[in-house]
């Protein structure tokens, strides 16, 4: 289920533009590294963020993930952060980000996870996002690159350490929100409820309707120290159909912003 922007032409072993929002964003990638897909942008839409809230992005690669909350929440939000582990990466999210309005413009920092508490303030963010490595070590398909490699699979973290980084740097009654494997939803929800993140907005994604095929992937918000209740959305579909365009709901997530929006967002400013 990759992400098939539009990627301009450029020598092989260098890196590719990718455009988003027909052309409104653009987002630098190494050709043969680590490459967004589309559980990113799933993420990026499927939260909520409050007016003024502070907003935490772990691992966050070459950006994709702050980049689309920048262009679609930007103004409301008080500071938007990504933490990214590999410097070849961490080195193309600053380029990406700085090519961001400076009022809307996210951060980054360079850093482990695991050492959440050398790099930020404990408690210091209203939303944490996380697209943790999918992968076990030992499991799934061999990635094409080192970088790819350690994005992919659980190399450098386990779902467990990131479930740890954003339980730190979220506020108490703050929002976690995570996208994960469908198949891997029993683990997810027991490791969520260890670090006392309670399960509160789920969403299971398909990639066509068909009742014959399993859910591909799982987004889940979760509440810090929150109380019982969860709410499970409708299932989101990414095709119309098998080998079909994209359904009106994930081709939503791909239109820039319209007139409408910008207007309702300069008056949730006040």
């Amino acid at each position: 289920m990759e992400n098939t922007p539009h990627t301009s032409p450029g020598p092989e072993d260098a890196t590719t533009l990718d455009s988003l929002f027909a052309g409104s964003l653009t987002c630098r990638q190494h050709r043969h590294g680590y490459r967004f897909s589309v559980d990113a942008v799933l993420l990026a839409h499927f939260v909520r963020p409050g007016k003024g809230a502070a907003l935490l992005d772990l691992g966050t690669g070459s950006g994709i993930i702050p980049l689309i909350v920048s262009y679609r929440s930007g103004e409301r939000l008080r500071r938007i952060v990504g933490i990214e582990l590999q410097s070849g990466l961490a080195a193309l999210a600053r380029e990406n980000f700085a090519g961001m309005p400076a009022a809307i413009r996210p951060a980054l920092i360079e850093g482990d996870i695991r050492e959440i508490k050398r790099l930020i303030a404990a408690e210091s963010f209203d939303l944490v996002l996380c697209n943790p490595p999918f992968y076990p070590l030992g499991s799934g398909r061999r990635s094409r690159s080192e970088e790819e490699d350690l994005a992919r699979h659980e190399v450098a973290g386990k779902l467990e350490d990131f479930l740890a980084a954003a339980a730190y740097a979220v506020k108490n009654r703050g929002t976690v929100a995570l996208v994960y494997p469908a198949a891997r939803s029993g683990e997810l929800l027991l490791a969520t409820a260890a670090k006392r993140l309670q399960a509160k907005r789920a969403q299971y994604v398909y990639s066509y309707p068909d009742h014959r095929q399993p859910a591909r992937l799982l987004l889940l918000t979760c509440c810090k120290n929150g109380g019982g209740g969860l709410r499970v959305e409708p299932p989101l579909y990414i095709y119309d159909q098998k080998n079909g365009a994209f359904s009106e709901k994930m081709a939503h997530f791909y239109t820039p912003n319209s007139p409408e929006e910008s207007r309702q967002s300069r008056a949730d400013q006040g």
